[in-house]
């Protein structure tokens, strides 16, 4: 299974732009110099690496909890995705899952130990093992 997204960019760094699409047609927004490093309305490639990553981590950790014979009623990941200057010029530097979970009948102790195990586990998690990434996972309701 392969997945597609193509990006543009025309111009120079600094006053250049681009455009970032995702292969389904989803989605298709416009990126510049000052969304990616200042903040601005536009999209960034860091801002979708953590949608990508909080919709991968709520998928895993609801089928996980399914899986162990739990109903899920929703969970809701917000990834932070931190991009720094370091020594060796701008990096993620780190992603900060925060998930909340609507599971009947299950402790805050057992959502936590899943959801551990889903940070570890799920696709991108896996995929982004270099970038140190810390987790608050709660039950709410």
């Amino acid at each position: 299974m392969d997945r597609k997204a193509e990006a543009t960019w025309q111009g120079d760094l600094k006053s250049g732009k681009g455009t970032l699409a995702v292969g389904s047609k989803a989605f298709s927004g416009p990126f510049s110099f000052i969304s990616r490093f200042e903040g601005s309305g536009d999209t960034n490639p860091e801002e979708l690496l953590g949608a990508a990553h909080a919709g991968c981590f709520s998928m895993a950790l609801s089928n996980s909890l399914a899986m162990a014979g739990h109903v899920v009623t929703s969970v809701t990941t917000t990834a932070v995705v931190s991009a720094n200057k370091t020594d060796a010029g701008f990096a993620v530097t780190g992603i900060a899952l925060i998930t909340r979970g609507v599971v009947p009948g299950l402790s805050a102790e057992q959502f936590q130990k899943v959801a551990e195990e889903t940070k570890t586990g799920c696709i991108i998690s896996r995929a982004l093992a270099a970038v140190p990434m810390t987790l608050d996972a709660q039950l709410v309701g």
